[in-house]
């Protein structure tokens, strides 16, 4: 504890910010998954993917053939910082996973919802 404090000091002094591994924060996000036969069995994700996902900033949907769908978050380096399984999930609580990760939906589907 003593260590992480005086680094703490330091960076102020320096005129630097520190930060923690429980303070990741996320650049960007990919919603990976095939089209097909995986989402056409998991109704709730491909509505989440194709009418939900649309409406984040700085989260996009990438087809790859196959695969079941997964969350990949990167940090602000570009590297992939978790990657989370979304089958098991709802609608709903894959909107509530990606705005506990910080994104946002964009201003205008916020419009639209009102």
């Amino acid at each position: 504890m003593r260590f992480a404090m005086r680094l703490a000091v330091l960076a102020i002094l320096l005129g630097c910010s520190v930060t923690f591994a429980s303070e990741v924060k996320y650049s960007r996000a990919v919603v990976e998954s095939c089209k097909g036969c995986q989402l056409n069995q998991l109704p709730e994700i491909r509505k989440f993917i194709f009418e939900d996902l649309p409406h984040y900033e700085n989260v996009e949907y990438k087809h790859i053939q196959g695969e079941p769908p997964e969350l990949v978050l990167y940090d602000r380096y570009d590297e992939e910082v978790e990657r989370l399984k979304l089958a098991k999930l709802t609608r709903d609580e894959c909107n509530e996973l990606l705005v506990s990760k910080g994104f946002k939906r964009s201003s205008s589907a916020a419009k639209d919802e009102m």
